[in-house]
Formats: C-alpha cells, sequence, structure tokens
C-alpha cells in the first residue's frame, strides 16, 4: 500500500498567515516609531492599528474570532509594555520571551513524548490522541518538533543581542525576515523530516496505525 499524499504542514498549519500577522504589527510599530521621531505613542498606535485592520480582515475571511482577538490582545500588550518602560525596544520583549518560554517547552515535550507538533496537528486533525498510540507517528513528530525548536532558538539567538544593543528598527527588521522566510522554512523542514521517518507502507499522517483502541475511545464508541 503506498503511502497517502496528505497536506503539507504548510497547509495544515496555515503557517502563510501566521508569519503575516506575526509581522505587519511589527513594521506598523517600527514605521509608527521612525516617522514620528522615535515616538513610542506613535508605534504604538500604529501597531495597533495594523493589528485592528488584520484582525477586521480576518474575520471577514471567516476566522474563529477568538483566535483572532487573541491576535490583537498580544499586539496590544506588546504595544502596552513598550509605553510603561518608556522603551521602544520592549514592544519585542513579548517575543522574545514567548521564543524562549517555546524552546523550553518543546524540548520538555520532545523528552516526556508528547511532542508539540503531535499535539498541534493531531488537534487540527481531529485526532486527540490517536496519534500517540501509533509509534511510527511519534517517533516522527518527535523529530520533527526537533526542527521547532532550532526555529525558536535561531529567533533568541538573533532577537537577543538586537535587544540588548537597542536596536529598535533592526529588531522590526528581524521580525520579519524571521517570521514568513523561517516559518516557512520550518514547516518545510519538519514536514520533510516526518516524511523521512514514515515507511512507504504507512498511510500518512491522517491514519494513524494504532492495534488496539484505548479503553476511553472504548467507552466514547459503545
Amino acid at each position: 500500500m503506498e503511502m497517502a499524499q496528505p497536506e503539507t504542514l504548510a497547509e495544515l498549519l496555515n503557517g502563510r498567515r501566521a508569519a503575516v500577522d506575526a509581522s505587519l504589527p511589527a513594521v506598523g510599530f517600527a514605521a509608527g516609531w521612525l516617522g514620528f521621531g522615535q515616538s513610542i505613542w506613535a508605534g504604538a498606535i500604529a501597531a495597533v492599528i495594523t493589528a485592528i485592520g488584520l484582525s477586521v480582515w480576518r474575520l471577514r475571511k471567516g476566522d474563529k474570532p477568538r483566535a483572532v482577538l487573541i491576535g490583537l490582545f498580544v499586539v496590544c500588550v506588546a504595544a502596552l509594555i513598550a509605553l510603561y518602560t518608556g522603551n521602544a525596544n520592549d514592544f519585542f520583549l513579548l517575543q522574545l520571551l514567548s521564543n524562549g518560554a517555546s524552546v523550553l517547552a518543546w524540548v520538555i515535550s520532545i523528552v516526556i513524548r508528547w511532542p508539540l507538533l503531535g499535539i498541534v496537528v493531531g488537534t487540527v486533525l481531529g485526532q486527540r490522541t490517536r496519534w500517540r498510540r501509533d509509534p511510527v507517528l511519534l517517533k516522527a513528530y518527535s523529530r520533527g518538533s526537533w526542527v521547532w525548536v532550532a526555529q525558536y532558538v535561531i529567533r533568541v539567538a538573533v532577537f537577543l543581542p538586537l535587544y540588548q544593543a537597542g536596536m529598535t528598527a533592526a529588531l522590526a527588521g528581524a521580525r520579519v525576515a524571521l517570521s514568513g522566510p523561517l516559518v516557512a522554512a520550518c514547516l518545510a523542514v519538519s514536514w520533510w523530516v516526518i516524511r523521512r521517518n514514515l515507511p512507504a507502507d504507512h498511510p500518512g499522517l491522517r491514519h494513524p496505525v494504532v492495534d488496539e483502541p484505548a479503553p476511553s475511545d472504548q467507552k466514547a464508541a459503545s
């Protein structure tokens, strides 16, 4: 039996949209900050306006309101942090901290054999934890998750020196460069790793090979 040809990870996880949403408010902040004499207020207002515009567009395209509002909330919090501290670089502090926390979370998930890549994809596919009872998929997701660890490590390695040096414009540029291109590369490489670790007769991500259903599945079926 040939392995099914499912969507790529980029298609499943909508990586392009996430990269755009992460980049544009940062560009708006830098544009406002630079255009109005390094005014943090101008940068914050520009970032929030950009985020609101993105939110309206996403809602019109049918995105879930909760996901849209979370993205808007994150931008508002980043703007408030910069306004509170009076340091333009602190608009990017939340992202720096979240990337550092992501490194830790993804490594721990791999070590305890609950790779976050499997959790994310399994949730998108509506599998709950069924994928984890397929040893082949568990191994593939674990190895693919290391690519995501590398992504977050790269971001921290780039953002931290720029943040410490007070290079606000460079931080905005790095935010753009390490959103779209890096996310695309991460999705492509992790998908390649997963495919390399699935044997030719495996039916694919949508069809975990499970010998016996878990007790919870048996109860649900009865």
